[in-house]
């Protein structure tokens, strides 16, 4: 690839996604922003079955954590669709246990998902995409990874931090084969996962945002969309906050 393809319009049509943790609230808005778009979605993760999928969307169980789960998958859908354009990887877990009272167990735990649930898809498709010449990797990072925790333990911000090296690494190897890599990486954001690990409701207007809420699934929807279409070719290695003005960076 002599360079990269100038910037165009935010839309995907005709492109095939996959997106991992989509029954979680953050990856649910994301298949539903990348189906909005006009991408074909594979939605996929360890749930039995994903109810309200947006039209032209299927859904695949899949273990990510699981190495052979994850490649039958990918090779599943490439059977089927020829080619996969966009991997978002939602996937995740979380822990709040301060270091002194953390596991084994609880770190393999956390790792397990966060980090070898990115290692294991992209391990698979990235030589795929750089055969085809093109393909857009999105990680679901943290706010937590670049100042040291929020509601989080410190397994949690080695995991998130880990995938924020990863991607950068991913990056740099497919900057000149037309294969991007990018972290999203959210502040904290109003969904069930927040909500179990901070041991309340989900959160309403919070004084440490400057603009003055939580975020939505929809606000971390909408930057991960960003990433993967036209709009940002001229963006790789990065980590995008999108975090309501906590991190100003």
């Amino acid at each position: 690839m002599v360079g990269s393809p100038l910037s165009g319009p935010p839309r995907l049509d005709g492109q095939i996604a996959l997106v991992t943790g989509a029954a979680g609230g953050i990856g649910r808005a994301v298949v539903a922003a990348l189906a909005a778009a006009g991408a074909r979605v594979i939605a996929t993760d360890i749930v039995e079955a994903f109810d309200e999928l947006p039209p032209g969307t299927v859904y695949r169980r899949c273990d990510v954590t699981s190495r052979g789960d994850t490649e039958a998958l990918i090779d599943d859908v490439l059977g089927e669709r020829a080619a996969i354009h966009i991997l978002v990887l939602c996937a995740g877990t979380i822990s709040n246990k301060p270091l002194q009272d953390s596991t084994d167990e609880e770190w393999s735990a956390i790792f397990d998902v966060n980090v070898m649930g990115v290692v294991n898809p992209v391990r698979k498709l990235y030589p795929v995409m750089v055969e085809q010449g093109y393909g857009k990797i999105v990680a679901l990072g943290s706010i937590a990874a670049k100042i040291g925790g929020v509601a989080s333990g410190p397994s949690y911000v080695a995991a998130k931090s880990a995938v924020h090296g990863l991607m950068k690494w991913v990056a740099k190897a497919g900057a000149s084969k037309g294969v991007y890599a990018n972290v999203v990486a959210p502040g904290p954001v109003e969904t069930p996962m927040w909500a179990n690990v901070t041991g309340r409701a989900p959160p309403s207007a919070h004084g440490s945002v400057p603009l003055g809420r939580y975020g939505a699934p929809e606000d971390i929807a909408q930057g991960i969309l960003f990433l993967c279409s036209p709009a940002s070719n001229w963006i790789t290695g990065t980590v995008l906050d999108v975090n309501g003005g906590m991190l100003m960076d």
